[in-house]
């Protein structure tokens, strides 16, 4: 058994690659329109599982985008998604200037929840050993749900 990818339905295409692709720095890797379906696949990797994911399809993040609006509902049975990051405080860093709430802060130097704009969960989880404890995010608040 090998794990091939994870499909997310999102409701606006260019604001969700936006957050993946700008934002969090995925790549996409292959797109389908499907004209009589009606939708388009896009399949993204991390980047340094670009390479591998172009060659065996694996693993990546399928963003499904069904051209007729529909309103997709999410809940914390789907759990989320996790990237290992090489710099957690670097990386949330970023992601705040983009403007995305961390929703939990890296406090202990290891992992931090985002959301998509589809209100996916998205867990962040340092590379290695856990970070020196830093201010801000020590002090900061959880917002929200994760």
């Amino acid at each position: 058994m090998r794990y091939l990818h994870t499909m997310v339905r999102v409701a606006d295409l260019d604001e969700s690659l936006h957050f993946y692709c700008t934002c969090l720095g995925l790549k996409e890797v292959r797109r389908y329109d499907n004209e009589k379906g009606r939708f388009t696949l896009i399949f993204l990797a991390a980047p340094n599982d670009e390479a591998v994911a172009k060659q065996s399809k694996a693993p990546l993040l399928e963003l499904t985008y069904n051209w007729d609006a529909e309103q997709y509902t999410g809940g914390r049975n789907f759990g989320h998604l996790a990237f290992q990051v090489s710099d957690i405080y670097d990386t949330c860093e970023r992601l705040q200037l983009a403007g995305i709430k961390i929703l939990r802060p890296p406090k202990d130097g290891y992992m931090a929840f985002i959301k998509s704009p589809d209100g996916i969960s998205i867990e962040l989880l340092q590379q290695g050993e856990k970070l020196p404890i830093q201010e801000p995010w020590q002090s900061m608040p959880n917002q929200g749900t994760w």
